[in-house]
């Protein structure tokens, strides 16, 4: 990004942040779902599944419950930007002597920040649930990439939404699918404790390598192939969904 596209995007994420600041009730929505769902789970559910380890479930389970967090905040990406389109501000943008593409980079850093402090506020409640990992600086940054990668990934998911869809409630509905798949996944109970196809999907899809991931990061334990795996689909899922959102939101400005 030259200069000019550095200084609209902050001009530009600036409002962006200001309005979600304005209305935090965002933040606090996205993070009560997945703060319940670990509450079910572990006081609940958790003492009738068997994970073939010794760590806590709470342990277990959350980095899932990172990823859904994730997955419900984006929604409001998609509303956003949606809305925007509605109300004209992208024809006053136009209009003006500003970058076209730091439209875009606005909503997709306010989407970042905002996931991040949803999920730092999930991370705190599982620590007062019993949480705990030995985990050092470096292993922590390198959970905050991974899930900063899968943030952005998406995010561009939720541009394409917002630009293409026709209603309010259709550009937040496609964040609902990216919610559940984590159900469908290791991230509440090992995937070999399921039957033959549902287990095939689940250890196929991306979700799975990116909470093993997770899991053996904050247990000290070798990542193996599954950091691998987890990259590839982050960075492949990305790049697709940046160039479909860039294309889409050229067809929407020509």
């Amino acid at each position: 990004m030259t200069t000019n596209v550095l200084g609209d995007t902050g001009v530009l994420t600036g409002r962006s942040l200001r309005h979600i600041l304005r209305s935090p009730d965002t933040i606090i929505t996205t993070a009560v779902t997945p703060i319940a769902l670990m509450l079910l789970f572990v006081y609940v559910l958790g003492g009738a599944i068997n994970t073939g380890s010794d760590e806590s479930y709470v342990d277990y389970m959350l980095p899932g419950i990172l990823l859904i967090t994730i997955a419900s905040g984006i929604a409001y990406t998609a509303y956003r930007l949606f809305l925007d389109l509605q109300g004209g501000i992208f024809e006053r943008f136009q209009s003006m002597p500003i970058a076209r593409s730091s439209v875009l980079w606005a909503h997709v850093l306010t989407s970042l920040a905002a996931n991040l402090v949803s999920v730092a506020i999930v991370i705190g409640v599982a620590l007062i649930m019993g949480f705990r990992t030995g985990a050092s600086v470096g292993v922590w940054l390198a959970v905050a990439g991974i899930l900063i990668l899968f943030t952005l990934a998406l995010t561009w998911l939720a541009v394409i939404a917002g630009l293409t869809a026709k209603t309010v409630d259709g550009a937040s509905a496609f964040s609902y699918p990216l919610i559940f798949l984590p159900f469908i996944s290791s991230a509440f109970v090992p995937t070999d404790s399921m039957p033959a196809p549902v287990a095939w999907f689940a250890e196929n899809q991306p979700v799975t390598s990116i909470v093993n991931t997770i899991r053996a990061l904050f247990a000290e334990e070798p990542v193996g192939n599954d950091i691998w795996i987890a990259l590839a689909w982050l960075v492949g899922i990305l790049v697709v969904a940046y160039a479909f959102a860039i294309a889409a939101y050229r067809r929407k400005i020509s």
